[in-house]
């Protein structure tokens, strides 16, 4: 059994469009002190920004716990992000390359699962979505 143990949190709000910069540096300094390198912390904090824009985007408002973590192989970094919006009425088709309800070019979603290890998305219509992403060190 893997447990995973934080030993580093932080939380930012997301409650303006000048919030997806804090997150990128709070993402940042938080990779590059778990020791994550140069091309890695820049997958994580693209992750990052790609998904805090959505919440600024689709919902409005919402929040991003940053949680340094470790579990019996190895440490790293997961990022959750929640918020109160609509939520996502199809999760297959969200997380499908290309598809977009907003306009863009559909490569938030899918782009975010992609260069992070591990991704987990809930979401209800009219209740919200919660996405929790981990990044782990080699």
């Amino acid at each position: 059994m893997t447990v995973n143990q934080s030993f580093h949190q932080k939380q930012v709000n997301l409650e303006c469009e000048g919030d997806i910069v804090e997150v990128r540096k709070a993402v940042r300094i938080a990779a590059q002190e778990i020791g994550f390198g140069v091309t890695d912390t820049t997958r994580i904090v693209t992750a990052a920004s790609e998904l805090a824009r959505n919440v600024h985007r689709f919902a409005g408002t919402g929040l991003m716990t940053l949680e340094s973590t470790r579990n019996t192989e190895h440490k790293g970094i997961t990022l959750i992000f929640t918020d109160n919006g609509p939520g996502i009425a199809d999760v297959d088709q969200a997380m499908e390359l290309g598809f977009t309800t907003g306009g863009g070019l559909g490569l938030g979603l899918p782009g975010a699962k992609r260069l992070m290890d591990e991704m987990k998305l809930e979401s209800k219509p009219g209740q919200g979505t919660r996405i929790c992403i981990s990044k782990w060190l080699s």
